[in-house]
């Protein structure tokens, strides 16, 4: 069933359409500064789509509460266990009953970790209760950051990988992910990354309107548009709202929220006896229990724990323990066989190229200890220089050649991320295949912008490593000096035939 709502109105005074099919499918980013208008387009989005589908709202401030008044969403106080969450989540699926998590009123520690227990709940639900919900996460960037902050590192782990899995695992179970970040730049990459629709509202920063301008598809001239929106206007782009980027303007709500954004008043008149009003304390102050504040301890200092770790353990009583069998020293050949079967299946995944090195890099090590690989762990600049060389599809014999050789030498000019992609431009030149298209490379980059390829071949023509140009009608060829090779001429709109196998598949 197709169901189309009313988010508001585009340029022109038609309605903004959005299709709540097509959104459960490929779920939703949106990114506002503080008072672009994010909350009451969330409240907007919520208020239409009630009747038609199950909503969860993962809620820090307590301000989507006031659904329940109008549209019966059952409020869940945070201040539960981990337990408690994960049995009312399961309850919640179960009975197709739509919620407001309310998290107000707990420190961002306790916070993360509600709202983690919560989410696993709804993710572990069983099969047979995989109904379509609507999951929106207010202030995305709380509950999965892109770097550590003031909170532990367990409740940081828990709390990102509940948000991956409804972003990236979500969808087979019902859950349609619609993510609110005040910052794009705090949010945490492999989060982002699954969003198909953007909502992009006014933000200041240069390093956010690159981003929304590289996720909508626009140039960095176009990107100052963010800083001239008004407050509730929008930018959409996805499958759920439009094929182009279009601005929107959201349009108004029913409810509102139980905060608001203050307003000027005049001040009252001064009593006489301010002083006596202000100094003298209220009988009903002695009467109200104090809260107890949870003291933050002060960091030990590193002296302390080198001299605590020098000291000398004291013997233990000696414990029978079972013989531990002896790991086998494994053959060079075998180790390195292994190793390439590992950066195989890992580079395999069409939705490799999209992940930040550390995150593969992370699951590499996992995949190593599985296959019991011995000796001293791959390094992560060895593992980015082995990815890059696998990603540019070098055969065997073109690996064994001098030229190959060469281009290796002179792959180490370009920093970390683009080595993959001037190694992909020099097989194709060595070989005399067509001139990678735009979507290829940019894929061999890590992202979808075309624009962003153009760019990196522009960078590497400055840096005198290629010569770009083009033959009579029109395609592009690139040309390696140093290499003595150029590439055979090729469309940079050509689509990327990698990603269709992999779309078909």
């Amino acid at each position: 069933m197709q169901v189309g709502i009313d988010m508001g109105i585009v340029s022109g005074g038609d309605p903004a359409k959005l299709d709540i099919e097509e959104l459960l499918a490929t779920r939703l980013l949106v990114q506002g500064n503080s008072g672009s208008g994010k909350s009451h387009l969330l409240r907007r989005l919520l208020e239409q789509s009630a009747p038609w589908v199950q909503q969860v709202v993962i809620d820090p401030e307590g301000d989507f509460v006031t659904l329940a008044d109008r549209f019966g969403h059952v409020v869940v106080d945070g201040e539960r266990t981990e337990a408690e969450l994960a049995g009312i989540a399961n309850r919640i699926r179960k009975n197709r009953v739509s919620c407001v998590l309310t998290l107000e009123g707990l420190d961002l520690e306790e916070q993360m970790r509600a709202a983690a227990a919560f989410l696993n709940g709804l993710f572990d639900a069983d099969r047979e209760f995989w109904y379509p919900v609507l999951v929106v996460v207010d202030e995305a960037q709380m509950f999965a950051p892109s770097v550590g902050g003031d909170v532990s590192e367990d409740a940081r782990k828990m709390s990102l990988g509940a948000m991956t899995n409804l972003m990236c695992r979500g969808r087979k179970r019902g859950l349609a992910g619609v993510i609110a970040t005040q910052r794009l730049a705090k949010l945490a990459k492999n989060v982002a990354a699954e969003a198909s629709n953007f909502l992009m509202g006014r933000t200041f920063l240069d390093i956010d309107m690159a981003r929304a301008a590289d996720l909508l598809g626009m140039d960095r001239r176009q990107a100052e548009m963010f800083r001239d929106l008004k407050r509730g206007n929008f930018v959409a782009l996805g499958p759920a709202l439009s094929r182009r980027p279009l601005p929107i303007v959201i349009g108004t709500v029913e409810t509102s929220a139980r905060s608001s954004s203050p307003k000027l008043m005049p001040l009252p008149d001064a009593p006489q006896d301010v002083e006596d009003l202000i100094f003298t304390p209220d009988p009903e102050e002695f009467a109200r229990p104090l809260v107890a504040r949870r003291a933050t301890p002060a960091p030990r200092p590193t002296t302390d724990i080198l001299a605590e770790l020098s000291r000398s353990m004291p013997a233990a009583a000696p414990v029978q323990q079972e013989p531990r069998v002896a790991q086998v020293e494994m053959a060079a050949e075998e180790r390195e066989e292994r190793l390439a079967a590992v950066l195989s299946e890992i580079l395999d995944d069409p939705q490799s190229g999209y992940r930040t090195d550390a995150v593969l890099y992370q699951d590499f090590l996992v995949r190593a200890r599985m296959r019991r690989l011995t000796g001293p762990p791959m390094s992560l600049s060895e593992f980015r220089r082995r990815t890059a060389i696998a990603r540019s599809g070098v055969d065997a014999d073109t690996a064994a050649g001098e030229t190959w050789a060469t281009a290796l030498s002179l792959s180490v000019n370009v920093s970390d991320d683009l080595q993959g992609v001037f190694l992909l431009m020099a097989k194709a030149a060595i070989g005399g295949e067509a001139c990678p298209s735009d979507a290829r490379i940019a894929r061999a980059y890590g992202t979808h912008s075309a624009r962003r390829a153009r760019r990196l071949l522009g960078y590497f023509e400055e840096q005198g490593l290629i010569v770009v140009h083009a033959d009579f009608s029109g395609k592009r060829i690139v040309a390696f000096p140093d290499l003595q090779a150029e590439t055979a001429p090729g469309s940079a709109d050509a689509p990327d035939e990698g990603e269709q196998r992999a779309a078909a598949e």
